[in-house]
């Protein structure tokens, strides 16, 4: 099984991109970040058209969610991250799909920082840190997949000593994302490529993607149950470098499924 996470910027105005990916390299499974439209706009019927069924939680303009499946219809699970009533962002979203639990999410970016964006940063992720621990007691394969707006480590970023201020580098944030992984989870990627310098993100200007100067932000965390049918982890970079494409890459990983996974 191929699954996949991709910020894709805008679903409306990145579709070609993305259907010309999803034909290139038909990952089984999604999760999409920055839909920026409402539900009513999302282009289902596109996807189906393509061979995806998908579930979603839109936003007119900001965040949105989505998961799509190839050859069948995502059960959905839960929309929203629980924790806080209030929140009206839409940021998460949840399937179990062949026996695995997906969740897609797109953690709040947080700048400036310090102030009260960074505070909803850190309050998301302690909500997180709270609800992934809960997944975690079930002791069932979960996949939390997306746009974390974190780098890890400085084998994460270029050029460190330039983003040292920055919401998605400021220790707190590190220090959160390490408390995450320490409940028991796998970073797919960096497992599989402890020492490796590999970027999932660059900006639109001073070619930075030509240049590589890019951010690992976009992050597979594994549960223990499914962590061990992890086979491949790597970033698709060739859409990165399409006509009117997204800032993101595509990041996927490969499990190797005896079995429907969970069954006895």
């Amino acid at each position: 099984m191929k699954i996949a996470t991709y910020n894709v910027n805008g679903v409306i105005g990145r579709l070609p991109v993305l259907l010309k990916w999803l034909e290139e390299d038909m990952p089984d499974v999604v999760c999409l970040q920055e839909l920026k439209t409402t539900d009513a706009k999302f282009p289902r019927k596109e996807l189906e058209k393509a061979g995806y069924g998908a579930i979603w939680h839109g936003e007119k303009s900001w965040n949105g969610v989505a998961i799509l499946a190839r050859g069948q219809e995502p059960q959905l699970t839960r929309k929203g991250l629980p924790g806080d009533p209030d929140d009206s962002h839409s940021r998460y979203i949840e399937a179990a799909i062949d026996g695995i639990l997906v969740g897609a999410l797109y953690l709040p970016n947080g700048n400036p920082a310090p102030g009260p964006k960074f505070e909803y940063k850190l309050a998301w992720f302690r909500r997180l840190h709270d609800y992934a621990a809960e997944l975690l007691e079930l002791d069932i394969p979960v996949v939390l997949a997306g746009d974390y707006n974190v780098m890890p480590t400085d084998l994460d970023v270029y050029k460190p000593e330039r983003w040292l201020d920055d919401a998605l580098f400021r220790p707190e944030v590190r220090r959160a994302y390490a408390d995450l992984v320490a409940q028991g989870w796998t970073d797919a990627v960096r497992h599989l490529h402890p020492g490796e310098r590999i970027y999932t993100f660059w900006k639109y200007w001073r070619n930075s993607f030509e240049r590589d100067a890019g951010l690992r932000i976009d992050h597979f965390l594994l549960s223990p149950a499914i962590a061990p049918s992890l086979k491949t982890a790597s970033v698709v970079r060739s859409p990165r470098g399409w006509e009117h494409t997204s800032d993101h890459a595509p990041v996927m990983i490969e499990l190797k499924l005896s079995k429907r996974v969970g069954d006895d």
